[in-house]
């Protein structure tokens, strides 16, 4: 790697004396000209950021060994769970090579084909494949594609087995559900209203219900739900298998609640659906699904933290007439369930997913009862997801597995026989370095008992060893804690690249998650939200009481909510961590609502416009924590400007204030910014992965003091 020259000072910021006066506090914010990315000053200045992490990136010796070896990980390759249409599956894979995972179909004589591959639509990268949906009959595919990482889905309908397009474009379309009507000549779908019709500033919000026939323009769908209710709603619209009901929910940005109506489409007209409210103003989540049993089947936390399943005749729907199946387990999250009902079976059965403490757990109920028959063992101590069911029924239930040494995969299980096989690897040879992953539990500043997962080398403390003979080593701490998200053990180049070099990676699962319910997402969310930094806080400690590692080899790595969390971490306990990687962090929470998605998620947060919420926000923000002369940590922020979500604004205004505020050296202990161009928030190229995870442990191996061969 080509050295360049050091720069001895940081770029200058553009500084005025721009405050906002909140509910009568002055509130400063100096570095306000960086929210706009193409004023002159920001071009320059980000410019200048440009040149000077790559003054320390030509420094981080270690990144070549990080960039082969994430590359031979990555070559791992993915597979998704199928979706079955009659004899015809769907499912995604990226092999070896593959930038992106490409959607296949599997004829019933086992010939694939290619249904859309996101590099022949794109040779640049930088489109991607959001979402898709099969008719009901599986002859036809909704998908959605999005450009330059922006998530601005646009949905088009190709035939299958042509692979014509035969609908679309239809623009305006993030986020949107597909609700096949029989015969897969209409759908409902989610679109948000044309720009000029809603206030400036606006765009992004303002959804509606729709339903479209297929090759008809889409100015002329027929909206259906949605006028006159929250401007952030986000809608949900599924139609039974058998095309007789369909449901709508609505929730309030990313509320931890959502609203339910269904309409008996075959009491009313399709384009006119008559919408009975089923849950209507309640606490809680809902989800209803309708199996071909004729029963009505109720996931939800409506008294039930940890979520229970209740069936009821879809005539009545209401909560008053919800029986629970499944009720309620104390110590493990109930994440989805799948009806095997084929008149193959001596009896229905019912698969259940269980969290518990994070790690996934599956088994097998009577339909009927409830009754609890077998666990079904899974390979290891790790996650699954998407159980997959035939939608005309059957014995078969397919699901992703993974682990911290394990690449993707899917797993089928036979309720006829009991027997649990794969049914798909992912499809590259890799060498998988040893690791040792344990849990540990510490306890937090109120008391509360928190779980943390500790990947270290293989070998490494083993049994009958004590921490005092442990060797402290260069650590990784990564946390998220919020909006519900859990944290469970999976597959990761980083981490394996990270501890193959001999660092260790822990995975504190802090309230705000869901690891153990919604009780524990609202304990780290609104006015509890410092809770989830005290959580984070103590696993730092707990590290280093322990003997993981040391203040000086400790490191902090979140992205999105979790730059949140450590942009608080490096305020609130500075002399804790040696170095930090912030990634699309939010960091000014007073002006956080008017950026990107920042107006759907103040139920998570709380808003500036209430004076008591305003309080709780400036509590913890970050960015009006920053303090002139503490010597801060190494920090690396990383942005990319397809961001739509969280606005690169955030990490721009923060590492102006700590360039100007650290006592630190500019070379011991930096403030970088990395800048990425035509990528967004979500998914990406395997070789944007790449570079961006080179960079990260490279800057943490530079600052760290780990050596790599």
């Amino acid at each position: 790697m080509d050295a360049v020259n050091p720069i001895t000072a940081y770029p200058s910021a553009p500084r005025g004396d721009d405050a906002d006066v909140l509910h009568g506090r002055t509130v400063p914010d100096p570095f306000r000209a960086l929210e706009s990315p193409d004023e002159p000053d920001t071009v320059a200045w980000s410019a200048a950021q440009d040149a000077l992490l790559d003054s320390h990136r030509s420094q981080w010796r270690s990144r070549p060994a990080f960039q082969d070896r994430l590359e031979k990980l990555l070559r791992s390759g993915s597979v998704g769970t199928p979706a079955w249409r009659g004899t015809r599956a769907f499912h995604m894979r990226r092999t070896p090579d593959q930038e992106h995972a490409v959607l296949l179909t599997t004829e019933p004589d086992g010939t694939e084909r290619t249904l859309v591959d996101p590099m022949a639509v794109d040779p640049s990268g930088t489109t991607t494949l959001d979402a898709w949906q099969p008719s009901k009959e599986g002859d036809l595919l909704a998908y959605q594609l999005s450009e330059g990482g922006t998530e601005e889905s646009v949905v088009r309908v190709l035939d299958v087995a042509t692979g014509e397009i035969v609908d679309g474009p239809i623009g305006r379309a993030r986020y949107s559900p597909i609700g096949w009507l029989p015969g897969g000549k209409a759908f409902y779908y989610v679109r948000r209203l044309a720009p000029d019709l809603v206030p400036d500033g606006e765009e992004q919000y303002h959804r509606r219900v729709y339903l479209h026939q297929v090759g008809t323009d889409p100015d002329a769908d027929v909206e259906i739900f949605g006028a006159g209710m929250d401007k952030t709603n986000y809608y949900g619209a599924s139609v039974s298998r058998d095309g007789r009901w369909l449901i709508v929910s609505a929730a309030q940005g990313t509320a931890p609640r959502n609203d339910v109506w269904m309409a008996d489409l075959h009491a009313c007209d399709p384009a006119a659906p008559d919408l009975r409210p089923v849950a209507v103003g309640l606490d809680a989540r809902v989800h209803l699904h309708v199996g071909r049993d004729g029963r009505l089947y109720v996931l939800t936390d409506l008294d039930a933290p940890k979520r229970r399943l209740a069936v009821t005749d879809p005539g009545t729907p209401e909560p008053s007439h919800w029986h629970d199946l499944l009720a309620e387990d104390e110590t493990a999250v109930l994440d989805d369930y799948a009806l095997l009902d084929g008149p193959e079976l001596e009896r229905p059965v019912l698969l259940a997913a269980h969290t518990r403490h994070a790690v996934s757990e599956v088994a097998v109920f009577d339909l009927r009862t409830g009754e609890r028959l077998r666990q079904i063992d899974l390979p290891g101590i790790g996650s699954i997801g998407g159980l997959a069911e035939r939608p005309e029924g059957g014995h078969e239930c397919w699901f992703g597995y993974t682990d911290h040494t394990t690449p993707p995969a899917v797993l089928r299980y036979d309720a006829r026989s009991a027997v649990l096989e794969t049914w798909a690897e992912s499809p590259g040879a890799i060498e998988v370095p040893a690791v040792r992953s344990e849990q540990v539990t510490y306890r937090s500043k109120d008391g509360t008992d928190v779980r943390m997962v500790i990947v270290s080398p293989g070998g490494d403390n083993p049994d009958g060893i004590s921490a005092d003979a442990r060797s402290p080593r260069p650590t990784i701490l990564y946390g998220y804690g919020g909006f519900n998200i859990s944290l469970t053990p999976a597959y990761s180049a980083s981490i394996l690249a990270w501890v193959e070099a001999g660092g260790v990676w822990a995975v504190a699962n802090l309230r705000g998650g869901s690891e153990e319910g919604e009780t524990w997402h609202r304990a780290g969310m609104r006015e509890n939200k410092q809770n989830v930094f005290d959580d984070f806080h103590a696993a730092a400690q707990y590290l280093v009481e322990h003997g993981w590692t040391t203040a000086e080899q400790l490191g902090i790595s979140g992205g999105s909510n979790g730059g949140l969390l450590v942009g608080a971490a490096l305020t609130q306990h500075p002399e804790s961590y040696r170095a930090v990687v912030c990634s699309a962090p939010l960091l000014d929470m007073v002006r956080y609502e008017q950026f990107g998605l920042g107006a759907t998620w103040n139920d998570e947060y709380g808003t500036a416009a209430d004076p008591d919420e305003l309080g709780w926000l400036l509590g913890y923000s970050p960015y009006h924590h920053v303090q002139t002369g503490v010597p801060y940590p190494a920090v690396l922020f990383t942005i990319f400007d397809g961001d739509t979500r969280v606005d690169p604004m955030h990490a721009r205004k923060m590492a102006a204030a700590l360039q100007e505020a650290t006592s630190s050296g500019i070379a011991e202990r930096p403030v970088l910014l990395r800048t990425e161009r035509d990528v967004g928030h979500g998914a990406r190229a395997v070789s944007r992965t790449v570079d961006l995870a080179a960079d990260q442990l490279a800057f943490f191996a530079a600052h760290l003091g780990l050596e790599t061969a």
